[in-house]
């Protein structure tokens, strides 16, 4: 389910990019091509640039690539590295559900409610406010999925550093084959003369 969502979401991501091309691209030939500049494109690739700004940290979050300061994990195993995972994703749950869904959803509704549009193409705010709840409620989404994967794991995992892509220790096995450590070559010794 949680991959079916991930995919989805990568999709979503990418049409939002190409589109927003499309716009800025618009927006150079119509000011410099003798046409008539268009008004509404800068306001939209403003409103796409949220979008996947938002629906991308979700995205992010999901493949724990966000960047983070993890001296701390790495220096503790076992249970103690667990229960710090487990608290980590607790407060980004916490964060998600209180900041992003209910403080989002209170702006959504409030500018729904203010009939507040934007000014080039009168469209209303609420539907642009509305990506902080829905990448608020992926990151909640997630945040369980992560925890439910902490609890049931029967191996010390990794830490919140991507292990797939960039192994966080020298004895870390990627797609079955081992890290193989590259060998310092160490400076010779200087003979007199």
């Amino acid at each position: 389910m949680m991959q079916k969502i991930e995919k989805a979401l990568g999709l979503v991501l990418g049409a939002l990019l190409a589109l927003m091309v499309l716009d800025v691209t618009w927006q150079i030939l119509t000011r410099f091509l003798p046409m008539q500049p268009s008004s509404y494109t800068e306001e939209v690739a403003r409103y796409l640039l949220v979008w996947i700004g938002l629906l991308g940290g979700a995205y992010a979050y999901r493949k724990r690539s966000h960047l983070g300061i993890d001296l701390l994990s790495n220096a503790l195993h076992g249970a103690k590295r667990r229960a710090l995972q487990i608290f980590v994703v607790l407060v980004c749950f916490a964060f998600a559900a209180s900041a992003m869904v209910y403080g989002g959803a209170k702006l959504m509704l409030l500018t729904f409610e203010l009939e507040q549009t934007s000014a080039a193409l009168n469209l209303p705010m609420g539907y642009v406010y509305s990506v902080l709840p829905i990448s608020g409620l992926l990151i909640c989404l997630f945040s369980i999925d992560h925890l439910i994967e902490l609890v049931n794991a029967k191996e010390e995992l990794p830490t919140e550093f991507d292990s797939d892509v960039h192994p966080y220790s020298d004895d870390a096995e990627v797609q079955g084959a081992p890290v193989q450590k590259e060998k310092q070559k160490q400076p010779e010794a200087a003979v007199e003369a």
